[in-house]
Order: C-alpha cells, then structure tokens, then sequence
C-alpha cells in the first residue's frame, strides 16, 4: 500500500448493549481491548440505533437516513437496489471496501442458493468491493464460510442440533403465535470448544484478512459479528474464562404500566410474553448475563488480535478503529428479553472511536445518533455526500472542535418512535399521531415512570408533539402500508 489516506476498521457486534463494557461502568464484565479503545479515543455514551431491529438499524447506517425515509421497517424488507450509501461514497474516494462477516442488509427468504457466497453481488451492489459474507449465529443453512469451517472440524452436525433444539418453530418478530422450545433467557452454552465458537472464528476471519492485504488502497474494512445475539450460548469454555462470577443486574426490573400507552401496549405486552416474565428470575437473568457477558468477551478478545495484527504490520498507526453495534439487548429490563421496544437498553449503542495513533481518551455524553458514524467514516476518508444523509460526522469531537449537539435523537421500530431529547424521552404511534410514553430521564434515568398521564407533563408533551414529532411525521412513511405492528 502506498496511499497515505488512512485505513478503517469499523466492527459492528449485533445486539450489544451500551453498558456491557468495563468502560462504561460494568465492573464484571471483561472488555480489556474495548477499554483500550476507550482509553485511547473517544466514547460516546448517547449514541441511539434509528430502530432497534437488525435490519431496520442497518438500513440507517447503511443510506445514512432514518428508518421512516428508507423503509425498511421489519426484517422481512430491504434497502431498494440503487440506493445511495456510504460505501459507494468511500469507493468514490479510492477506499477498498470489505464486508468480512455478519452484514444482513439483505433478504434470503425466497432465495434459493446452495452457498451465502453465491449471494455476494446484493452486497457489491450495495457498495462492498469485496464479500465474506456469513450470516446470523442461529442459521444452518444455506452454508456459509463458518459452516465450512465447521464441517472441516466434524462439527457442524453439533453445532445444527444445538440450534436446532433452541429454534422458536413458526417464531414470527413480535413473538406471538409462535412454539418456544426454550425460554427466551435459556443459556445452554454452545457444545462446542472455543476456538471454534461462531465470534471467535470470525476474529480469526479478520486477523487473517488484515494479516493479508496488500492492495495499493486504503481500506475499508467492515466486521461483522453475529453476537452476542441471543441464544446465549457462549461455550461453557468462555463462560469458565470470562463469564462474571456476578453479573452486573438490571437496575430496574419493573414491568412497564401499558395504561393510557394505546396501541404501543401491544407491543409491549407481546415482549412481556416472549421474555416468559412470570418464570424470568433473578437467577434465569443471571445465567443468560453470564454468558452474554462470556461473548461479549470474545469479540473482545477478537478486538485485541485485529489491534495486535494491525499493530505488527506498522499500520496501527494509520487506521481508525470504530467498534458499535446495531442495537442492544434489554437483558432483563424491564422483565423483558430481546429488543424492538423504545427503552434505552434496546436503543442505546456502544461507539468507541480510536483514531491512527490513539489519543487522551474522552467521554462524550452528547446525544449521538447512529447515522452520524457512517458520515464519520466518509469524512475520514474526504468521500463524498450521501444524498438526503441525516448523519453529521463526529470528528471534531477527535480533533478537539466539538460540534454543537444534537437536541434530539430519533429511533423508529414497527410503526412507533421515540424521541429523545437532553432531558425527556418520548413514545409516539407514529401511524394515529398520539403519545404513548413520556419519561423524564434526568429524574427517572431507568424510565419506570410513565409521566404521560401526569397533569403537570401536559405542556412538555404539547411542546415536543408540536416542535419535534409532527414536522418529523409530516414526511409521508416510505413503507408498503399503514399499520406495521398488528397485535
């Protein structure tokens, strides 16, 4: 390589939870290369996903624009074909652009192909150069890299009946309907021995193609990795090494009061089923924190290789390293399990930022939105505009002019919005126009109290529904029809 514009490594975990770092206040959890990053870069500790599913959240990252704009509202839609993206952006500005691992922008329902790699042109037509694509730890078929990888070792049929036992049969996204094999919060480890555990082997997937380029371009590297997505089946291996002996506990397990929240209440109410809150213990949440904690320890260790094989190739030096998620997980907040509602543990996101060299590590706690780390990434690389962005790139916070902050931060799922503002937070049924939620998050930080109904909040909802909430609805939805979540 001969270019001096510097390389990228953005790694994206899925479902990784802001607080789950030692950086951010978890003392049990072991993160000792994402703590690194923190202590030589910059964290963003109110950074919110723009909707808090997979594929609706990395739609956003991908076009830079809110879920209500591209939309792809469920994960059964995707960003239309010829969509503008950051990476076509960085390919403009001479960048290489990798899709190493887990990148689900794409549907596979209907596809029928006998290898995830005969799909890689939806990802070149997305803007990746190159594709090692992968897919969701909880898939045995189509094969991928990581099942070949698998049936190499004589383990794949180990591995399939794991996840097989575990599977939710007719399992739609909202929960219902559906046969749970298992508790949402079962935390039977994985059979399998460590070095062979899906996120391990993708740190080794990276570590290999870091260890290999040499192309005269900079890069652009995106790693994906599957978790720590449920099921919470970090192998007994990781647990032994890495998982706490006592977990970090939800501060608040108080089940959300559905009076007065309309149609949002369905939402709510199909979670509290699929999260089986009557039987989720103290002790049933302990167990699946473990061995969250225990992946989220992988990918951390995975972390720590890329960071030492970059550093043995002297380009440690000459790469930003991003590490984010797509969205969190409630772990049990709440007496909930998964994601999809508006609380902050399902929408708030880790964002370290290191740049080439490191620095004197800060804590931003500006409201940060997702969007705004792609346009970082085309700032770095002096790419072009994406068309209708919403992101505003974060790089004064590196180089010491901070930009003014957002005054408000706006995530959407099926149909409702939140709308964070430095101090409230509000939930709306975005398709009738009405308020579900409001909290008070400087006085309720763990939003337990509901303050829609409370006489002396009249003025503030009034004020947020006419200032915030009816100009970002006055934009017609670009979704195929009204109601997205039908109870």
């Amino acid at each position: 390589m001969t270019s001096s514009s510097p390389n990228i490594l953005l790694v994206m975990a899925d479902q990784h939870r802001a607080d789950v770092m030692g950086c951010a206040g978890d003392e049990s959890a072991h993160t000792p290369n994402l703590d690194r990053l923190a202590n030589e870069g910059v964290r963003f500790s109110r950074v919110n996903c723009q909707g808090p599913l997979c594929m609706p959240a990395r739609a956003s990252f991908l076009t830079e624009r809110y879920v209500r704009d591209h939309g792809v509202y469920t994960n059964w839609a995707e960003v239309a074909p010829g969509s503008p993206t950051y990476l076509k952006a960085l390919r403009e500005a001479g960048y290489h652009t990798a899709m190493l691992g887990k990148a689900h922008l794409t549907r596979e329902d209907g596809v029928s192909v006998a290898h995830v790699d005969e799909l890689a042109s939806h990802l070149e037509e997305r803007g990746f150069a190159e594709v090692q694509e992968t897919g969701d730890k909880f898939s045995s078929e189509p094969t991928n890299r990581y099942l070949d990888f698998l049936a190499q070792r004589g383990l794949r049929d180990t591995y399939a009946k794991h996840i097989e036992d575990r599977a939710y049969q007719g399992k739609n996204e909202s929960g219902q309907d559906a046969t749970k094999c298992v508790p949402m919060w079962d935390a039977t480890p994985m059979p399998l021995p460590l070095d062979a555990y899906i996120d391990a082997w993708h740190g080794d997937l990276a570590v290999q193609w870091l260890e290999e380029y040499d192309r005269d371009q900079p890069f652009f590297a995106f790693v994906g990795f599957p978790g720590p997505h449920d099921p919470w089946d970090a192998p007994a291996e990781a647990i032994e090494q890495y998982g706490p002996a006592e977990p970090l506990m939800p501060r608040s397990t108080q089940r959300p009061d559905l009076e007065g929240t309309g149609r949002y209440a369905d939402l709510l109410r199909s979670f509290l089923w699929l999260s089986d809150t009557e039987t989720m213990t103290d002790d049933a949440i302990r167990g699946m924190r473990r061995a969250y904690s225990a992946n989220v320890a992988v990918i951390d260790d995975a972390v720590g290789r890329m960071l030492a094989t970059l550093e043995a190739r002297g380009l440690l030096d000459n790469t930003w390293v991003i590490y984010t998620a797509d969205h969190g997980e409630m772990g049990g907040n709440h007496g909930m399990m998964s994601k999809c509602v508006l609380y902050q543990q399902a929408v708030r996101v880790p964002l370290i930022i290191r740049p080439p060299g490191g620095g004197d590590g800060r804590v931003v706690d500006h409201l940060i939105e997702h969007v705004d780390v792609p346009a970082t990434a085309r700032e770095i690389a002096s790419a072009p505009d994406v068309p209708d962005t919403a992101g505003r790139s974060l790089l004064g916070y590196l180089r010491g002019d901070d930009p003014s902050p957002r005054d408000l931060s706006v995530s959407e799922n099926w149909g409702f919005a939140s709308f964070e503002t430095d101090r409230h937070k509000l939930v709306v049924d975005e398709d009738a126009g009405t308020p579900c939620q409001l909290f008070d998050l400087v006085d309720d930080p763990n939003e337990d109290t509901n303050r829609l109904v409370d006489p002396a909040c009249e003025a503030i909802v009034d004020e947020l529904m006419e200032t915030r909430v009816r100009p970002f609805l006055a934009t017609p939805p670009a979704r195929p029809h009204e109601s997205i979540f039908t109870p």
